[in-house]
């Protein structure tokens, strides 16, 4: 039996000395507020929509790079930990809070958590167009890739959808906030990264938002731009429509 995860979320885990400039960069991308600081060092906060629930968060990290890691929202944290373990995660931590700590097959840290949510925001509106961060993409070594498919697949209950090489979207609920997607990178990456994808009905006015927010473009490609935030993180703006996350036909 899958997991059956309620809710996703996405953690933006700044590095020492990044967190301001990557939280106000992200605010400023999502339109959402910034919410009280939380945790023993005031480490956690929320970006919040005007409606719905959260589902990007920011943490500041003590050290070692910055990440992305996903927040899978379920019933029983630690049965789900066992049944990821089983099926080829490894345990990092077991919260007395709640929470468990791992990471993947190929390395891509995850938590289990119980925390509420239910309502999925909508996109923001812009001035000529919108967009939502909508997507969590695994950026997985190719000769990984059909086992963290797998692992994803069966862990959470979402079916692959059809994809085209070297994407490899899982099918997620409806209202979910976030969709998981692998993709195959042709460096030899270990461990697997993790980044945001946003989705978009006008990728050049989104883009030219994003560069006067701060970010960099990296590379134009059909159906998605790369680029940098402030921090160096990279993420994409993509052709997909807000609402439904798919490409239009």
């Amino acid at each position: 039996m899958p997991v059956d995860p309620f809710w996703t979320s996405a953690f933006l885990d700044f590095a020492p000395g990044s967190f301001e400039a990557g939280v106000r960069f992200w605010a400023d991308v999502t339109g959402y507020a910034l919410s009280p600081a939380r945790g023993e060092h005031d480490e956690f906060a929320s970006l919040t929509a005007s409606e719905g629930d959260e589902y990007l968060k920011v943490q500041r990290l003590d050290d070692g790079p910055g990440r992305v890691h996903l927040d899978l929202h379920v019933a029983d944290p630690d049965a789900a930990a066992r049944l990821a373990v089983e099926l080829g995660a490894t345990l990092v931590h077991a919260s007395p809070h709640g929470y468990v700590v791992l990471t993947s097959p190929a390395g891509v840290t995850f938590c289990l958590v119980s925390h509420p949510g239910r309502l999925r925001p909508r996109p923001a509106g812009w001035d000529t167009h919108t967009s939502l961060i909508d997507q969590l993409t695994l950026d997985v070594r190719a000769a990984d890739a059909d086992r963290e498919t797998a692992f994803w697949s069966e862990l959470t209950g979402w079916p692959p959808s059809p994809s085209t090489a070297p994407f490899r979207p899982l099918r997620r609920p409806a209202g979910m906030p976030l969709r998981l997607m692998v993709q195959a990178v042709e460096d030899d990456r270990s461990p697997a990264t993790a980044h945001l994808d946003l989705a978009c009905d006008d990728r050049s006015a989104e883009t030219e938002r994003h560069q006067v927010l701060g970010a960099a473009v990296r590379r134009v490609d059909k159906h998605f731009t790369v680029l940098t935030d402030p921090t160096g993180a990279a993420y994409c703006i993509t052709d997909r429509d807000p609402v439904t996350g798919r490409l239009a036909p």
